[in-house]
């Protein structure tokens, strides 16, 4: 047993705890010397008809806020030996509808999803959110559930500041198609009064990522944010991911760590013609776009290839 000190026996001696009670007591004197302690043991209880290694659990899952009666059911199982024909095994055989049966599935779907792309919780969470607001409003009406839970993942994504491409998006979509995505990201925009559209995806956003990806260090992955962010004083018609899928190329160029085009075609998710001729484009504005701390005009001038 545990010994602690008792203030009454004037020394430490050894304590009784009271599970029960959640008291600790001295087995000389009887004092309390603990109430209302925490009891840090299992929550389970283990039967003798189970076997050793059963791996025990609670009661059941977390509950669920966007589910009715927070996603807490009670269900009374079948005992083992088959039919039973006691008012218990009648029971279990009325059928109850499940209001939260879509509900449940789509979440599994977009939990599935957020794994595939491997996302956080919180971006998850926040999916599940949106796509119940949807149902709440009647704005998934007609449309294609996987294209309505792509485009809640990514909306989540936008709105945590963690976006996502629509070709990264589309890939975890089960037949759901890129324009029916898009339209159900109209339709979030449209119904919800909180979606906090934030307007067009900017390059920046994808450019720490990208560079993650490819393995790049800091100071090439700052450069190339510093970079991007200047493009948006420039005339540069193009889509920004590609728009950041050749500043990160122009940057590695320049980097001890040089990449080619077909690893930052494989790391940003655009095609290898597209980022050529985009690199033709900007390559005019590379000394306004580098940054001067990271590669001087000379270095411009003899690393970057001349399209």
């Amino acid at each position: 047993m545990e010994q602690t000190y008792c203030s009454d026996c004037k020394g430490f001696t050894a304590v009784v705890s009271d599970h029960s009670a959640g008291d600790a007591i001295c087995s000389e004197c009887g004092l309390v010397l603990e109430a209302y302690s925490i009891d840090e043991t299992s929550e389970w209880r283990t039967f003798a008809n189970e076997s050793a290694d059963n791996d025990p659990h609670r009661v059941g899952e977390k509950s669920n806020p966007l589910l009715t009666n927070s996603g807490l059911t009670t269900q009374i199982s079948m005992p083992a030996g088959g039919a039973n024909r006691s008012s218990i095994g009648r029971f279990r055989n009325i059928s109850t509808p499940d209001p939260d049966r879509s509900l449940i599935e789509a979440f599994k779907a977009i939990g599935v999803m957020s794994e595939r792309l491997g996302l956080v919780s919180t971006i998850k969470d926040l999916a599940n959110e949106i796509y119940k607001k949807m149902e709440d409003v009647k704005g998934s009406k007609g449309r294609n559930k996987e294209a309505l839970m792509a485009a809640c993942l990514y909306t989540a994504c936008k709105r945590l500041e963690k976006p996502r491409t629509m070709k990264e998006i589309h890939s975890v979509a089960n037949g759901a198609t890129r324009k029916e995505i898009g339209r159900a990201k109209l339709d979030i925009s449209k119904h919800l009064e909180d979606s906090r559209d934030e307007g067009c995806t900017k390059p920046v956003e994808f450019v720490k990522r990208f560079c993650s990806n490819l393995g790049m260090s800091s100071k090439a992955s700052k450069a190339a944010q510093e970079a991007v962010d200047k493009t948006a004083d420039c005339d540069i018609r193009r889509n920004p991911i590609t728009v950041a899928a050749s500043i990160i190329y122009m940057i590695a160029q320049l980097s001890e760590e040089r990449r080619h085009i077909p690893d930052v075609s494989d790391a940003t998710g655009v095609a290898q013609g597209t980022i050529r001729s985009s690199y033709k484009e900007i390559y005019p504005l590379a000394a306004k776009l580098v940054p001067a701390w990271y590669a001087s005009e000379e270095d411009l001038k003899r690393k970057l290839w001349s399209p």
